[in-house]
């Protein structure tokens, strides 16, 4: 019996497989090692057969694979999976779910990464993983200090140049193991902050080398950071259907609670890529903090919205427009047209 669409649950070792044919019927259902799967998978299914599986982790590897040897793969994102699954949840309930949900015609898919965009996406996870431990250190290191009376203004900047000060002062009571605590946080600082430095560094090698990324620099709000990032989780943008989308997908539209025709609309969802929502938050909070003094169209639109709202709502409405902006030039392959922004 011919196989038309094939559900796979991944794991580390267990890899359960579900797979109907024309009719809608189960006519295959396995569980296989991590060895062995794609041998099996290769010699029961016929090339141009539908895989689905979730958006976990592995997947994309996975997909890529299967892409080389002929086959449609279609990965869904888990919260999409989850009110197919029947009854308990288990591997084989998973496999199935996962190939009913794929066979909805209205199912919304992710797109598989690239090799290049995973290595961006690393990059940029990395250094997010520095920065919350650079920022645990030094919330550590402030607590301990504030126990024998040391104080120090918010900004990191202002405790990198009191720590010094703190160590070398003979006056304030510091007892010598102390001290040596402090000397010991304060090279892990240092440490993480050339960490992050060399991170930077390099993501701003790719913003320079990429095409796309040159292109996306020139929009107001997007710097090398967010450029790289945007490269990294949608590519091309082509699994979106318009910029309206693709904001939605990063949380920048309000959440709806309506009902009986009767619409409202709350604050923005926060769904999608939280990471990628602040870049472009606070890239629109840095627009804003400029567009006082200039007259374009943008601008003027933006300090509307800034003087007559809460600037949390301009900036998010600005990163919403930034988005479609991205979405338009990704999409289309266009540079940036301040005049239609």
């Amino acid at each position: 019996m011919k196989l038309i669409r094939v559900g796979v649950d991944l794991a580390k070792n267990v890899f359960q497989l579900h797979g109907v044919d024309r009719s809608e019927k189960e006519v295959w259902k396995r569980k296989l090692d991590r060895g062995s799967w794609i041998k099996v998978l290769l010699d029961r299914v016929e090339s141009g057969c539908e895989i689905g599986m979730e958006a976990c982790s592995g997947a994309h590897h996975w997909a890529r694979l299967l892409q080389a040897k002929g086959f449609t793969v279609k990965l869904i994102a888990p919260q999409f999976v989850k009110p197919y699954v029947k009854s308990n949840k288990n591997d084989a309930n998973d496999a199935e779910a996962i190939c009913e949900a794929m066979s909805r015609p209205n199912m919304r898919f992710v797109e598989v990464k690239t090799v290049e965009q995973q290595d961006i996406q690393a990059v940029h996870r990395v250094r997010s993983g520095l920065m919350e431990e650079r920022k645990a250190k030094a919330n550590q290191l402030r607590g301990l200090a504030s126990e024998y009376g040391l104080v120090a203004p918010r900004e990191l900047l202002h405790l990198r140049s009191a720590i010094p000060r703190w160590i070398e002062d003979e006056d304030n009571g510091l007892s010598e193991r102390f001290r040596g605590l402090l000397r010991g946080l304060w090279r892990d600082i240092m440490s993480l902050d050339e960490r992050v430095e060399e991170l930077d560094r390099e993501i701003e090698q790719i913003a320079r080398h990429d095409p796309v990324a040159m292109r996306l620099q020139k929009v107001r709000g997007i710097g090398p950071l967010t450029a790289t990032a945007l490269l990294a989780t949608v590519g091309d943008a082509s699994q979106f259907a318009s910029g309206r989308e693709m904001a939605a997908s990063f949380g920048l539209t309000p959440r709806q609670n309506s009902s009986g025709g009767k619409e409202r609309l709350l604050g923005i969802s926060k769904r999608g890529d939280a990471y990628l929502r602040s870049l472009l938050v606070h890239g629109a909070r840095a627009v804003i903090r400029t567009a006082q003094t200039k007259t374009d169209r943008l601008s003027t639109w933006v300090m509307r919205i800034a003087t007559t709202r809460h600037p949390n709502i301009a900036a998010v409405a600005l990163a919403n427009k930034t988005t479609r902006i991205a979405w338009a030039m990704l999409t289309k392959g266009t540079d940036y047209q301040p005049q239609a922004a």
